[in-house]
């Protein structure tokens, strides 16, 4: 645009693909030929029963080692179970004999509170009557 407008460029466009002075990406292989055949083996295909046997048997193993680690985590986790039942239902019978116990206690208080009431009831009417009696004592001797 600049050219085009009349300026000048004084420097010149890089060349080829990122400044390199690669113009082009060419395949050549094709000129080379055909590739030479594969080496041949040393023996025909035979199977290697021992080595795959090794294998097989490992894996085995660990099916087996994973069976056994889950019949472990299925017997604890039944046993776990139980006890967290049996825990639960002791801790009920615990909270229904706190309970029977505090029902039990409240009623205490509540019959000595009665009594108590009853008992200073009486003291002050108790008291009257001595300071009566002591009044007319004193009344006998002032005589």
């Amino acid at each position: 645009i600049y050219e085009n407008m009349g300026g000048e460029v004084t420097t010149p466009a890089p060349g080829g693909i990122a400044g390199t002075g690669i113009e082009a990406l060419v395949q050549l292989s094709s000129r080379r030929g055909a590739p030479p055949p594969p080496p041949e083996t040393a023996a025909a295909y035979t199977k290697k029963s021992q080595e795959s046997g090794g294998v097989i048997a490992m894996m085995d193993l660990l099916v087996r080692d994973l069976d056994k680690e889950t019949t472990v985590a299925e017997t604890e986790e039944t046993q776990a179970q139980k006890e967290y039942e049996a825990m639960m239902a002791e801790c009920a019978e615990k909270r229904t004999l706190d309970s029977k116990s505090l029902t039990d206690k409240e009623a205490a208080k509540a019959e000595l509170q009665s009594s108590l009431e009853t008992s200073q009831g009486e003291k002050k009417s108790t008291t009257k009557e001595l300071m009566a009696t002591q009044q007319y004592l004193a009344s006998l001797h002032a005589e």
